[in-house]
């Protein structure tokens, strides 16, 4: 079981934009590119790929389920629908997008559902995303230890989740880290900066690389083919012990994504 380090984000990128992304992003050799059902642009993700000709069996594909289809009723015909969009027979991971605890449906029933997916061969992997401890556990008694590829969740050197990502290594569950760039708002931190200068690298990509370093998955979007050039470049900037111990100081708790109905009590 594994999920490629660095792949191609595309929340918030719709229409043209996104097709124009992922065409980009496969040109420069990314392989893993990363969707969900609300992000409303699996149909374009999946024009991009066909259009790209790269084969089927270098991607590697991840979407995951939105709160509307966890029943377990809902959950199987939403996922066929989403290969449909995305031309392709399975995904390579397949997620629970939020827990949404006030949703109406237990995990045990959701979690089931997406482990039926997989046995049904519509997705090679399954995982979670924005689960905190306690949910990450229930989901392992649902579904078997060793079976859940990782836990995507929001993480940046202003959010760095050390307690839940410490769990997640000891459960030999991948933390794969979304937001990594905190909305852009880490590009202009001079600690960062400073680093980025001694490496003669960009602060994206010390950003970055401080997150692979730490054993995480990364997947940065963006709309710019020189910046998806340039954050590939994070893959062979190695950062050293004073570099990561400078990073490791700020910590600020600073999460941008946490909203009602959806998201767990955070650890």
């Amino acid at each position: 079981m594994s999920v490629p380090s660095f792949g191609l984000g595309t929340f918030r990128l719709t229409g043209q934009t996104v097709i124009d992304s992922v065409k980009s992003a496969l040109e420069l050799g990314y392989r893993a590119i990363d969707t969900a059902q609300i992000y409303k642009n699996e149909a374009e993700v999946g024009q991009a790929i066909a259009e790209s000709g790269v084969p089927r069996s270098e991607l590697f594909i991840t979407t995951k389920i939105w709160v509307d289809n966890y029943a377990a009723d809902k959950l199987i015909p939403s996922l066929r629908e989403s290969l449909k969009k995305l031309r392709t027979d399975y995904v390579d991971l397949l997620l629970i997008h939020w827990p949404a605890p006030g949703n109406g449906v237990g995990l045990p029933e959701y979690m089931t559902a997406l482990a039926e997916a997989k046995t049904l061969g519509l997705t090679r992997q399954i995982g979670v995303s924005n689960f905190n401890i306690a949910l990450t556990r229930q989901a392992i008694e649902v579904v078997g230890k060793g079976e859940i590829a990782t836990n995507q969740i929001e993480l940046s050197p202003y959010l760095q989740n050390s307690k839940l990502a410490g769990f997640l290594k000891e459960q030999g569950i991948t933390v794969t880290s979304y937001m990594t760039l905190a909305y852009g708002k880490v590009l202009n931190d001079p600690v960062l900066g400073e680093i980025a200068d001694k490496h003669k690298a960009t602060v994206a990509q010390v950003a970055l690389a401080w997150a692979l370093q730490l054993g995480y998955a990364v997947i940065p979007s963006s709309t710019k083919r020189e910046n998806l050039a340039s954050n590939l470049l994070a893959i062979g900037l190695k950062l050293d012990p004073d570099d990561m111990a400078r990073i490791a100081t700020l910590e600020r708790n600073g999460r941008e994504v946490s909203p009602d109905g959806l998201a767990p009590a955070w650890d």
